[in-house]
């Protein structure tokens, strides 16, 4: 799907830091975000309460809008921004549940991800390229925001591909499951993940 005419214009108000352009994002996209970040956490067998769901809502709308909207500004409009947003949310969102499910388990709480936010981890961009601690370079920032747009070039491509063979790319390259994983969640044997996955880049990388 394409970028619309009403995302086209609304991302335009945000980068041109239009008076209430950001509450219309905020507006138009948080359900997309809940979506996102329900659907990350039960994907992984996680549990949350509401007050951790919000605050991990709250730490994506801060990466997009971080280091004067970088992240929209590096969105090159090959696809809808609604899948945009989605792939920005769900990197974020697994470093964050990954980080903290390795402390606490299987349910994540909201002490847990405010540790993360008062150690200043969001505020010097390390929610972005993954660091634990300490100032993002510009290369690291730089690094992972080229990691978001190549992600939205395959998103692009995908569309070349039929259900199954799409399904599975975004397992493998943008959720980062492994063969066992997809084997399981479309009904293939193990063994045929990888070529399945070879043929898929054959038509992807076509003109």
């Amino acid at each position: 799907m394409s970028l619309s005419d009403v995302d086209r214009q609304l991302l335009q108000r945000c980068l041109d830091r239009e008076p209430r352009a950001w509450q219309d994002f905020v507006d138009r996209f948080v359900g997309l975000v809940v979506h996102v970040v329900n659907r990350t956490a039960m994907g992984r067998g996680l549990s949350m309460d509401e007050s951790t769901r919000d605050d991990m809502v709250a730490e994506v709308f801060l990466v997009y809008v971080r280091h004067d909207f970088a992240v929209l500004r590096r969105f090159r409009r090959q696809c809808s921004l609604a899948t945009y947003l989605t792939i920005v949310a769900r990197r974020v969102v697994v470093r964050r549940l990954t980080a903290n499910s390795a402390v606490s388990g299987t349910h994540i709480s909201a002490s847990s991800v405010g540790s993360s936010l008062d150690n200043g981890n969001l505020a010097n961009g390390n929610t972005v390229n993954g660091a634990a601690n300490g100032h993002a370079t510009p290369t690291q920032v730089n690094g992972e925001l080229q990691r978001i747009e190549n992600a939205e070039e395959v998103e692009h491509l995908m569309l070349r591909l039929d259900p199954r063979e799409a399904s599975v790319v975004r397992m493998y390259h943008l959720e980062g499951k492994s063969y066992q994983e997809i084997s399981q969640a479309v009904g293939l044997s193990e063994n045929t993940i990888g070529p399945l996955l070879h043929r898929a880049r054959a038509k992807m990388g076509r003109g």
